[in-house]
């Protein structure tokens, strides 16, 4: 049996291929959206992709399972079970259920219902026919369980989640008894997703060592403890997954190719910028802040930009990226359209350093030095301080007296966000708050500053920080 895993960092995201060597056969399980890097693998072993399977519709990525399927003449197989449920597969595909099994040579997938994470979810049992017909080696586990973890119960909304949380428990007890300890477990998400909340960062685990660490496999939890621990876990709830769910349902469109790999002149790049198209800063956040076009989202393609761009740039508007290298544009446009931000036009030719020597408006964010700050503050000076970070982070310890807004929240909290002449963003490290910053000043908040480093730096000055 050949078991590859693909990583999507950005994404903290994970699919997998399943074959068979001998019989040349393959099955891909929840590709991403640009599936280049699955036709590559087939070709290099010389494999056929005979299937492409699907665990759930998929709230956090888009997915390129009727792509992949479109392009190689795989069947597309996707979960029975969403019959009837808020979010069902609308193109064509396969029902799959429990006590059926898809078969490639020597190797068996079995499915199992494990509703929770999303009702239709489906996790995977896979045989090693070489080694053993009757004992499973692996669980393709998909949200359901993750390496220290469970998947979320609240991608239907606050009504629906309970239940959900109520049937991860039913799926945790029935659907993971007899299995073996030494089972590996691989999941769809590692951590850094928002799929769930508290994943180790190991990309797999075992059954057994599952059962003695995962707090949400204690055997003692009754099923209200049990729901209401995982319901108090939740990690912030990105408004866009409701968007990838209905794309994901109607099926992403096929890519045919990348978008966007294609340099405008200067000029012609501040028309359409001025034109109604969103400009995305690809550059590190002292770069931004240096110097940017009017109006750029700060998002560096270094970091998470999958997930902030998919959380704060507007989907209906098509999309100019500015990037210190045109080698960095091609990981950029693969980052936007994993997450079906597919309108990307093509990149500054030149780069910032060619639309300032054509004489364009340059936008600059200050820089804040937390030793500046902390001086400031003292002495009554300093301006506001808005903290981005997550709560746990916040409750960890922040600045006192700072304000304390999630970054993907801040358009619909605006109205919080501190009236000062100067408005100091941190975040950890200073990626978080350069997005932040950036879409204040979108806003219209003129007076936004970057705090460098982050509390990444504050604490390694030493500075106060005070805890909730």
């Amino acid at each position: 049996m050949l078991f590859e895993r693909i990583e999507d960092s950005g994404l903290s995201q994970y699919s997998y291929v399943v074959a068979c060597e001998r019989s040349g056969e393959a099955v891909v399980v929840d590709p991403r959206r640009d599936v280049d890097a699955y036709l590559e693998l087939a070709a290099e072993r010389n494999l056929e992709v005979a299937h492409v399977v699907e665990t759930h519709i998929h709230a956090d990525y888009a997915s390129g399972a009727r792509e992949l399927a479109e392009r190689t003449g795989a069947a597309l197989w996707t979960s029975a079970y969403d019959k009837g449920e808020t979010y069902e597969v609308a193109f064509p595909h396969q029902d799959l259920r429990e006590n059926q099994t898809i078969e490639v040579g020597n190797v068996r997938l079995e499915p199992l219902h494990t509703p929770g994470h999303t009702p239709e979810h489906l996790s995977f049992l896979v045989y090693d026919g070489s080694r053993s017909r009757e004992v499973p080696e692996i669980l393709l586990s998909g949200d359901f369980l993750f390496v220290g973890s469970l998947g979320r119960p609240d991608l239907l909304g606050e009504e629906a989640k309970a239940e959900l949380a109520r049937k991860q428990f039913t799926s945790v007890r029935e659907k993971l008894a007899g299995l073996p300890d030494g089972m590996e477990v691989h999941p769809a998400h590692g951590a850094g997703s928002m799929c769930g909340a508290g994943m180790s960062g190991r990309p797999f685990s075992t059954l057994g060592f599952e059962r003695i660490a995962n707090p949400y496999l204690d055997p003692r939890l009754t099923e209200q403890a049990f729901v209401d621990k995982l319901l108090s876990s939740s990690p912030p709830f990105p408004p866009y997954y409701r968007r990838m769910k209905k794309l994901n349902s109607a099926g992403p469109t096929a890519l045919a190719g990348l978008p966007g790999l294609v340099a405008i002149p200067p000029a012609e790049f501040r028309g359409l910028a001025g034109g109604g198209h969103v400009v995305i800063d690809l550059r590190d956040p002292l770069a931004f802040g240096g110097g940017h076009v009017p109006g750029a989202f700060g998002i560096g393609v270094a970091g998470s930009l999958s997930t902030w761009a998919a959380w704060v740039v507007p989907y209906d508007a098509p999309i100019l990226l500015v990037a210190g290298s045109p080698a960095d544009v091609e990981p950029a446009v693969r980052a936007l359209v994993r997450v079906g931000l597919d309108d990307v036009r093509g990149y500054l030719d030149g780069g910032i350093d060619a639309w300032g020597k054509a004489g364009f408006p340059i936008d600059t964010i200050e820089q804040i030095d937390v030793r500046e700050l902390h001086r400031g503050l003292a002495a009554g000076e300093a301006p506001a301080v808005l903290d981005v970070r997550s709560d746990g982070e916040w409750d960890a310890g922040h600045i006192e007296g700072a304000v304390h807004i999630m970054g993907g929240f801040l358009e619909e909290r605006l109205d919080e966000v501190p009236r000062s002449d100067r408005v100091a963003v941190v975040c950890g490290a200073g990626y978080r708050s350069t997005v932040a910053a950036s879409v204040l000043r979108r806003c219209g908040l003129n007076h936004v500053g970057n705090v460098t480093g982050g509390m990444t730096a504050w604490r390694v000055a030493g500075l106060p920080e005070t805890r909730a």
